[in-house]
């Protein structure tokens, strides 16, 4: 016999293991993260898994989504804000992605880029979501560079497509190195860098 479900209802159940999972495997990896932990956190009964999700690959392609939808609003938050010049709401979301990494002790990083790293190579549902997710992190870039672009704040000539996905490669792997050397040193590094040297503008003062 299959072992009964969580009393609780189906979708609590199933929500509140996407969002274990949101932390564990931006932590651990896809691969060192294992079902019956996650079952055990979220205080399911061992086995029920399949209850919610037909396997481990799609839970970990629900977890990407979950995580595409919480940093769309992170996003959201910085770029729509009209109270800022364009620029500003740049600064501001790599001040608050800065303070994120030291909020979270440099355990977790970038889900994306983690499981990118990870799982990109040889799994091609993963492959093509995260890439679609980075995809979208980098037009919302690309347009508040247009923005500035039309502010007068960067020249007419400024490529912010290009810019913008420069950003996104630079920035993740200051993510990464981050996490190696539990220091905001990378990203610091990383925007004096991208503001200072390409869009010849003053950086972000990041936290320490």
């Amino acid at each position: 016999m299959n072992p009964r479900p969580s009393s609780r209802p189906r979708g609590a159940t199933r929500d509140e293991l996407v969002h274990i999972g949101v932390r564990m495997l931006t932590e651990k990896g896809y691969g060192q993260t294992g079902l019956d932990e996650i079952l055990r956190t979220a205080g399911v009964p061992k086995g029920s898994f399949y209850h919610y999700f037909p396997s481990k690959e799609a839970y970990g392609l629900a977890v990407v989504e979950h995580y595409a939808q919480y940093f769309a609003k992170r996003l959201a938050r910085a770029f729509d804000d009209d109270s800022l010049i364009p620029l500003d709401r740049l600064r501001r979301f790599v001040t608050e992605a800065c303070a994120g990494m030291i909020r979270h002790e440099f355990r977790r990083g970038c889900l994306v880029g983690n499981l990118g790293q990870e799982l990109g190579a040889h799994n091609d549902a993963f492959r093509e979501r995260l890439e679609a997710v980075l995809g979208h992190w980098q037009a919302r870039v690309a347009d508040c560079l247009r923005a500035a672009i039309r502010a007068g704040e960067l020249p007419p000539e400024t490529d912010a497509e290009a810019l913008a996905g420069f950003f996104w490669i630079a920035w993740e792997g200051a993510i990464l190195r981050a996490k190696l050397t539990r220091s905001t040193a990378p990203l610091a590094l990383c925007a004096r860098v991208f503001f200072t040297q390409l869009l010849h503008a003053a950086p972000p003062s990041l936290p320490d």
